[in-house]
């Protein structure tokens, strides 16, 4: 297991920019390569098993897409649910805000959110940030923790793979497209979800984190 040791201190993740929702830690790293290798990896793995919980599933998130929190002194701080969003060029806000406003039953909404992930939304795991999302109540003890601490690790442990992402956190304000993008995600199956909801980004560190199996190293930059 990998152990915050490893992790600069708090706020020292600013040198981990941030390109269309992709860090571009991954290939100026130590061990660039593999970082990138991992990252692609896991945003493919993430795209399957957020599809098999679409279509087999109906929509039920699992662990594979609910991690373990662990904070930097090492305290399991408990599981979020994650969202996976486009990157601005393939941005479906305007598809979730749509499906959303359209109509006042929450489960004919859930159904028709079901149906358009389920299709080809998670086929194209290239199309992905690699910045995960979670919402959180407005000023939520949870998120206020996370914002205060400024780092932490996600820890994935499902169908035989686990991955280990150092992470630093960030709040994204209201009008962002990150937040948007979000939002409208979320409010598809929670119709109470507050406007004034924290939408909290772990920004991961590939050359930092792990993952078992590990993703055999590739240098083609390529993803589906």
């Amino acid at each position: 297991m990998t152990g915050f040791g490893t992790l600069p201190e708090a706020g020292g993740f600013g040198a981990v920019p941030v390109r269309d929702g992709v860090s571009v830690n991954d290939a100026v790293r130590d061990d660039g390569a593999s970082a990138r290798s991992r990252r692609e990896a896991f945003l493919k793995w993430q795209c399957r098993v957020r599809q098999m919980a679409t279509r087999v599933a109906g929509g039920r998130p699992d662990a594979a897409i609910r991690p373990h929190i662990i904070l930097p002194d090492g305290r399991d701080a408990g599981v979020i649910t994650t969202v996976l969003l486009k990157r601005t060029a393939y941005d479906v806000t305007p598809e979730f805000r749509h499906m959303a406003m359209r109509t006042h039953d929450p489960a004919e909404r859930r159904d028709a959110a079901v149906r358009f992930l389920s299709a080809s939304h998670y086929q194209k795991a290239g199309e992905f940030r690699d910045e995960l999302a979670a919402t959180f109540p407005p000023g939520s003890e949870w998120s206020s923790l996370l914002l205060a601490v400024g780092q932490c690790r996600l820890d994935f442990d499902a169908y035989a793979q686990r991955y280990e992402l150092c992470c630093r956190i960030r709040l994204h304000r209201k009008g962002t497209p990150f937040r948007e993008a979000a939002f409208w995600h979320n409010r598809l199956f929670n119709p109470a979800l507050d406007p004034d909801t924290d939408i909290v980004g772990f920004v991961v560190d590939w050359g930092r984190s792990s993952a078992n199996p590990d993703a055999p190293c590739s240098v083609s930059g390529g993803s589906p």
